[in-house]
């Protein structure tokens, strides 16, 4: 498989530093060098890449308890990659270490639960009625959102290249539930810090305005003193800075290091990722009234599911919206928060930077045209991907594949059989979650669950991996195909709300010899184990893992998932010969990576 010419290597230079705006003598000498590393053995990559910040140099374990039940955490020893044979079934070569090439490094980003913890339309206090059931409702970390995504941009740029092979970072995707609670806000602010630009969290104004800082909200966490309710009966910390740390400055992203793609989340669906918008809800989110007790969340912001079909009864809550109501207080108002329309998630993906990009993020002008919320990209020129929309537009958390889109992916999968394209499925809804069958009166769409679309997969032998999100926990399932032969791997990653807020990366790697390994690598956010008392991004985001980690209602270590379910090298057989992948290919295609992030570099000043 022979590579570039010389010729071919400086024309193709020459087009990526008119595109990149680099001079082409900082560039050609940067891509000579990873152009002849493409295909060679990773030890002459790049030297030092085992330094890239992951769980495989250091893990962030419980640590011991300070006050009732309350526990810190601290470091731990990292995990080095494990291998799983369960669909490859045999013993893989020896020398593969030495032999293999890196076909596509992807940074896997998921339930971001990017959260304006201010905004009347949040319902916190239904965790008062059952707090394992409304979780999802109120966190303690919930004002500290930004911070811990931002520092989770920042560990995917610290990880930009692969710590196994060098490759740079060539795509990332987001698989839902970007915005906590379907506010506009929160989806600008989701959009901009994996742009790279700032967000500011004071959205009431200078002094911090929500449940937490309101002594009559006993139920929540007030860090300023969290007695005399179940947060401070655990031992949770008296913090009196912390809020107004939150809300003091505008919150900086680096952004992500290369181009990113979106799919829906059921949070991007639904309101908390479960019930349709009601006027009642639209009214609250952009109004001057935010409530602190059950009574009041349960009688206006959800009594308008009872009372959605009566006009008298709507027009009374709204009166008792903007006049008050028992059970609320007056808060700064912000018309920025409205609850936004389906379409507007689409949409608001054609507001962003240049670079990274793409614009849209996988969303295409057909699909604001007709309403489809799925798409196709070529992440190279030798793998396919497919982001899927599987959330419930009726209720529920949970999903499942309409049967136009099922049937769309089967012909895509046809096509990309016949094409000889390696395949990723982005979708948010994973396997233990794809079977939720709600429809309206006169929907006669049949909605695929889980086992007819492991079966669609596993009859397409180019499909490798469905990477999603969803149960906010790290776990790898093998979906063998039914001939014996082949199948695939899916990967679900963990949440930047709960613990063990991290994410991951994927790397698709030719062994060359008849197969393939996809590697995953957990990060953690860009923070230390122990938080601080700075108040500076790092810090928060260190104390927003600190806090998910003591949810006694959950289980939060189970969260992390097991050994084989983290570092992993998942084998498989090759779907076909992959020589046809020429050497030639894939160094222009490092080229272009490389050069975009030399440009992301240069920009940032790293």
């Amino acid at each position: 498989m022979p590579g570039l010419s010389r010729r071919q290597f400086m024309t193709r230079a020459a087009v990526i530093a008119a595109a990149t705006g680099l001079d082409l003598d900082l560039l050609g000498p940067r891509l000579a060098t990873v152009a002849a590393a493409a295909t060679t053995a990773p030890a002459t990559v790049l030297p030092g890449n085992q330094d890239i910040p992951t769980t495989l140099l250091q893990t962030i374990r419980q640590g011991g308890v300070t006050a009732g039940r309350y526990r810190t955490l601290t470091t731990g020893p990292g995990e080095p990659y494990l291998p799983r044979l369960d669909i490859l079934r045999a013993t893989p070569t020896a020398n593969r270490q030495a032999a293999r090439r890196s076909l596509l490094y992807l940074g896997h980003l998921s339930d971001l639960h990017v959260i304006d913890a201010q905004s009347p339309a949040r319902i916190e206090p239904m965790i008062e009625q059952d707090h394992a059931a409304w979780g999802s409702a109120f966190h303690p970390q919930d004002a500290l959102s930004v911070h811990a995504t931002a520092a989770m941009v920042q560990a995917f740029s610290d990880a930009r290249y692969s710590p196994l092979t060098g490759a740079p970072m060539g795509a990332a995707i987001v698989t839902g539930d970007s915005a906590d609670m379907h506010s506009n806000l929160e989806l600008r602010w989701y959009i901009d810090l994996m742009d790279g630009l700032s967000v500011d969290p004071a959205t009431a104004g200078g002094a911090y305005q929500g449940v937490q800082a309101w002594a009559e909200a006993q139920w929540a966490y007030r860090p300023g003193d969290p007695r005399g309710g179940a947060f401070g009966e655990y031992g949770f910390p008296t913090l009196p800075d912390l809020l107004a740390q939150a809300i003091a400055k505008p919150v900086e992203s680096v952004g992500l290091p290369a181009p990113w793609y979106a799919v829906y989340g059921n949070h991007d669906t639904l309101l908390l990722g479960t019930f349709d918008l009601t006027p009642q809800l639209r009214a609250l989110a952009i109004g001057g009234q935010k409530s602190y007790t059950l009574d009041g969340t349960a009688g206006v912001a959800l009594g308008g599911y009872t009372s959605a079909a009566g006009a008298l009864a709507q027009a009374i809550d709204a009166l008792g919206l903007a006049f008050g109501r028992p059970g609320f207080r007056s808060v700064p108002s912000n018309r920025d928060r409205f609850l936004f329309e389906q379409r507007d998630f689409m949409a608001e993906h054609f507001r962003t930077e240049p670079t990274p990009g793409p614009v849209g993020h996988g969303f295409t002008q057909h699909n604001l045209d007709t309403g489809e919320t799925w798409w196709r990209t070529e992440l190279t020129p030798s793998i396919r991907a497919f982001g899927l929309d599987t959330c419930n537009q009726v209720a529920g958390p949970d999903g499942a594949v309409p049967d136009t889109q099922f049937q769309w992916l089967r012909q895509e999968l046809d096509v990309a059989q016949r094409e000889q394209k390696l395949v990723l499925v982005f979708s948010h809804h994973n396997s233990l979650t794809l079977e939720n069958r709600a429809q309206r009166p006169g929907d006669t769409e049949v909605l695929h669950g889980a086992e007819e679309f492991v079966d669609l997969l596993t009859g397409y032998p180019v499909v490798i991996g469905w990477l999603n999100g969803h149960t906010h926990l790290n776990q790898i399932l093998a979906h063998p195909a039914a001939t014996g032969t082949g199948g695939f791997w899916e990967i679900t990653t963990a949440s930047c709300i709960d613990f063990p807020q991290q994410q991951q990366t994927v790397e698709v790697v030719d062994n060359r010899d008849g197969t393939l390994s996809l590697f995953t690598t957990v990060l953690d956010h860009a923070s230390p184990a122990v938080p601080g008392t700075s108040g500076d991004r790092a810090d928060l985001a260190s104390r927003s893992r600190e806090l998910a980690a003591n949810d006694w209602a959950e289980t939060p270590m189970m969260r992390r998932g097991s050994p084989l379910d983290r570092n992993t090298e998942l084998l498989l057989p090759a779907p076909f010969d992959l020589s046809g992948i020429t050497d030639a290919t894939l160094e222009s295609q490092r080229m272009t990576e490389h050069a975009r992030l030399l440009a992301y570099e240069t920009e940032r000043g790293l």
